[in-house]
Order: C-alpha cells, then structure tokens, then sequence
C-alpha cells in the first residue's frame, strides 16, 4: 500500500513516533560499534561452509537488546545471532530465556501477539569481514504481527532509512519514494535467485531489464529499494524474518510493492528462519518481474 502523502501523516504525527526515535538512536549507536571495527575483525566463527559471524555481530546485538531490555522490558526480542529472548511478564519461558536461531521459528509462533522487536546486528556480515563497506544495521519493531516501525542504518554512509506504518518512509529527514521508470528494461535490480531451472530464471531476468547486481546483504538491498537505488529487489529463498522485517517495510511506505517470492504476505512470523524469498517493485513491474522470477510449480 502507497504511503499517504506526507503533509497528512508525517514522521511527527504516527502513533508510533517514540518507538520509531528510540529505534533510530539504538541502530546508530550499533553502527557506530561497526564503523569503529571496521577492517579490524579479530574473531571470526564459522556458522555454516557460507555464514559466518564475527565478535561484532555479538557485540552490536548485545547493545541493541540491551537497550531495548532497558526502555521495554515488557516486549519479546527475536534476534538474528541470540534468538528469542521473552519479555518480563510476557508469556511463555521464564523472563530472558533464549533459544539458538536454529530454533526461531518456534519461537515466532509465540511472538505473533504483542510487541517484538526483530534484530539483525549485522546484515551482510561476510561483506563485512572481507572489508567489503555495504552491510547494515536492522531494526523492526512488530506488533501483533504485522511490522510498525522499521530501521536501517548504512554505517559506512551514515545513513539511516526508516519507516513507520502509518507513515512515508524516509531517509533522515527526507521522504523517500522508489522507482518510477516506465520500461522494465531501463530497470537496475538487486537479484539473488536459487532452487530449480535458476540459470533460466537468472535470464530471464538479466534480458527483460537493464542490469541486476547483488550486494551480499538482503536488508540493506531491498531498503535501497524505497530510494530508487535499486528499481526492484529479488530474493528467491534463504530469508529470515531479521533480513526483512525493517527494509520490506520501508520499501512498501515508499511506494514499492512488497510480496513473497510467490507472490503472497511478505512478513509472516511462522517463517522466521531461512524459509522464504521476497520481491519488492514498483507497481507496473512487480507482477512480471515475479512471472520471470517465480521457481517452477510442481
């Protein structure tokens, strides 16, 4: 849904304003932790043969969700690097309990009531230990479900994109709309396709627009999305609740439409844990980006 025009309901006037000013403060003060790292990893542990996290992934998390403890202690916390941490007086496990990542779609079921905020310390964590400068911070707060307020932070160009539900989205101070090019072909996309027939999807894509690139970090990928840096994003699978809670939002308050890789509710907190791909484009190009995209049925 397009953001309503931001003489009638800016930044100032959301019902979420407070919320949104405390989680712009917290990622940027986890960016800072970034900047100040930067080419300077020491630890490096090995998650997967193609995931890795680094003693600033911990770090960065340890802050956020420290001050998220701090102001609400009441709300429940899914984070990438930690899991699921319950809120005092919440449901469920006694009051800081946490589970793996591994475990996180369980714990996204309990947290489909109330308020949740869902953390990734560090998206595009291998960019960053190569010293590759395009990673973020991730900050969302959901309630009852559905993604409120969302933040990313692009530490290396000090910038921070936001967005509320009631509200445009925005970079700083400024209001954010996506893409408005008329032809598919003058289109420059972020794409990261997987699964079946993947070299005829990739194609199919690579010949219907103007170039694609991939950036080896989702959150900041599809938020580039709401400023027009990217026209359209394609992740097929691979995603997490934390790559996508903030930036789908963001992306969607300026004006992209924002689905499941098949074409269905992009945020679901059932599949919190590497299950789901995602498509954000501009309204005249998302169905057909999605046709050329969408993994064989059957």
């Amino acid at each position: 849904m397009p953001p309503p025009p931001a003489s009638q309901s800016g930044p100032a006037t959301s019902r979420l304003a407070a919320d949104a000013v405390f989680a712009r403060d917290v990622a940027e003060r986890a960016a800072q932790i970034l900047r100040d790292r930067y080419e300077r990893v020491g630890e490096i542990t090995y998650k997967s043969p193609k995931d890795v996290v680094t003693e600033v992934d911990h770090l960065s998390e340890a802050l956020i969700l420290g001050a998220i403890r701090e102001r609400f202690p009441g709300d429940g916390i899914l984070a990438e690097e930690s899991g699921e941490h319950r809120g005092h007086g919440g449901h469920g496990p006694a009051a800081g309990a946490a589970v793996s990542a591994d475990c996180a779609d369980a714990a996204a079921r309990s947290l489909a009531a109330g308020r949740t905020w869902i953390v990734d310390p560090l998206d595009g964590t291998v960019n960053y230990a190569n010293g590759l400068p395009l990673f973020c911070v991730s900050v969302a707060l959901v309630v009852d479900g559905r993604p409120s307020v969302g933040v990313v932070v692009d530490p290396m160009r000090h910038e921070t994109f936001w967005a509320t539900s009631d509200g445009p989205a925005m970079l700083g101070d400024r209001v954010l709309r996506g893409s408005a090019k008329e032809r598919l072909s003058d289109l420059v996309i972020q794409m990261a396709l997987a699964g079946p027939s993947i070299a005829t999807r990739m194609r199919a894509v690579r010949k219907a627009v103007r170039v694609s690139r991939n950036i080896g970090t989702s959150a900041l990928a599809f938020t580039y999305v709401a400023a027009g840096r990217f026209d359209a994003a394609i992740q097929s699978a691979g995603m997490s609740a934390w790559d996508i809670a903030a930036a789908g939002l963001i992306a969607e308050r300026a004006g992209a439409v924002v689905t499941d890789a098949e074409g269905g509710p992009w945020f679901d907190v059932h599949r919190a844990t590497r299950t789901f791909g995602c498509v954000a484009a501009p309204v005249s190009h998302h169905a057909e980006l999605l046709r050329l995209s969408r993994r064989p049925q059957g």
